[in-house]
């Protein structure tokens, strides 16, 4: 799997917010320069993710968008899984989007899935553990 644009400009948007946490807000126009993302496409981000209840944002002069949470408290797993529907790379792993395998005759037999599984199972381990503030760190 390959993270779409959308993803990958919402985790540097927030890495931005991340650096910048207690300062107070910070313009769209600001991060749309900075972080080199189209203005237009970073509004519809910011909302997504103001919806989620990880941004608050401030109109006015002064006004712009904030993360409600420290940035240690903000995991990629959260971000990725929710732009992306899903990180599992066969449906019949995906809690979001499972499907039963066309190929499978038992899943709970099968090596295949099993393996996957635990692809899986590790990834969202290692993008749970991964926060903001872990990017901002390294």
């Amino acid at each position: 799997m390959i993270l779409s644009k959308k993803t990958r400009y919402a985790i540097v948007a927030l890495s931005r917010l991340a650096r910048e946490y207690g300062n107070g807000p910070i313009q769209i126009k600001d991060i749309s320069t900075s972080e080199k993302i189209p203005q237009s496409f970073l509004e519809n981000i910011l909302l997504d993710l103001r919806k989620m209840g990880i941004l608050g944002s401030q109109l006015g002069k002064s006004g712009g968008y904030y993360l409600l949470r420290k940035p240690e408290e903000v995991n990629l797993a959260d971000i990725i899984d929710h732009f992306e529907g899903t990180l599992s790379l066969l449906h019949c792993v995906s809690e979001k989007s499972y499907r039963p395998c066309e190929f499978c005759k038992d899943e709970a037999t099968c090596q295949i899935r099993k393996v996957f599984q635990e692809v899986h199972n590790k990834t969202m381990s290692i993008l749970r553990e991964a926060t903001l503030n872990t990017l901002i760190q390294r």
